[in-house]
C-alpha cells in the first residue's frame, strides 16, 4: 500500500511539473473564490450533516491556495464509507479546517494537494461523549474547472484518493470496527463556486 501511495504522490508531483507554463494574465482575472460542495444535497433526508465552505486566492493564472472548514457527522469506518458491513456503536462528528495547494496544469485541468486538520468527536448510542481524538486526512486531487457566466461561477467534478495517516484516542469499541479497514478511499468530487 505504501507503496502504491509513493508512487501516486511520485507521478503527481512529475505531471505538475512536465505541464507548468507560464500564462499572460486576462482582463477577467479575479483573485478570490468562495465555493462549497454540491454533495451538501446528501443532508436532504440523511442524518451526515455534511458542510463545508471553501476560500481561495489565486497568486497567479496557474497557482491557487485554499482554505477550507469542513465538518459532518459519520456512523460507519471512512475506508469503508456506504458499504461498511458493521457500523460503530454510536457516531463521530469531525470539524476540520484544511489548507491546500491547486495547480493549474493544461487549461482548467488542475491538481491539488490539501491535508486537512480534524478534531473528532465520539459518541456512544447514548449520546455519552468519549474523548476527542485528532486525525489528519490527506487529499490529492485531480479535476478540471469548467467556467461559466463570463469566469465568475465554475463547478469542478474531481475524483480525489484521501488518506489518513494519523488518528488519535479512538475509544476500544470504535477501534475494533475500523480494525483492519483501509485508511484511504478513492471518491469522486463535485465543488462549485465563485471567482470575485
Amino acid at each position: 500500500m505504501k507503496k502504491f501511495i509513493s508512487t501516486t504522490l511520485v507521478f503527481a508531483m512529475f505531471t505538475t511539473m512536465a505541464f507548468c507554463q507560464t500564462e499572460r494574465r486576462d482582463s477577467t482575472f479575479r483573485r478570490h473564490t468562495l465555493g462549497t460542495s454540491l454533495f451538501l444535497l446528501g443532508n436532504i433526508g440523511d442524518s451526515v450533516s455534511f458542510f463545508q465552505l471553501n476560500y481561495g486566492y489565486r497568486l497567479s493564472q496557474k497557482d491557487n491556495l485554499i482554505v477550507e472548514a469542513i465538518t459532518w457527522t459519520y456512523y460507519e469506518p471512512l475506508g469503508t464509507f456506504g458499504s461498511s458491513e458493521e457500523f460503530f456503536p454510536g457516531k463521530v462528528r469531525a470539524y476540520g479546517i484544511g489548507l491546500g495547494y491547486q495547480r493549474f496544469l493544461w487549461k482548467n485541468l488542475f491538481t491539488t494537494v490539501e491535508p486537512t486538520f480534524f478534531i473528532q468527536q465520539f459518541y456512544d448510542n447514548n449520546d455519552t461523549k468519549n474523548p476527542e481524538r485528532i486525525s489528519i486526512v490527506s487529499q490529492f486531487i485531480l479535476g478540471y474547472r469548467i467556467e461559466l457566466f463570463k469566469k465568475r461561477m465554475f463547478v469542478e467534478p474531481a475524483y480525489a484518493l484521501k488518506y489518513w495517516p494519523v488518528t488519535t484516542n479512538v475509544p476500544s469499541s470504535f477501534a475494533e470496527i475500523e480494525n483492519g479497514i483501509q485508511k484511504y478511499k478513492f471518491e469522486p468530487s463535485l465543488n462549485f463556486g465563485f471567482r470575485f
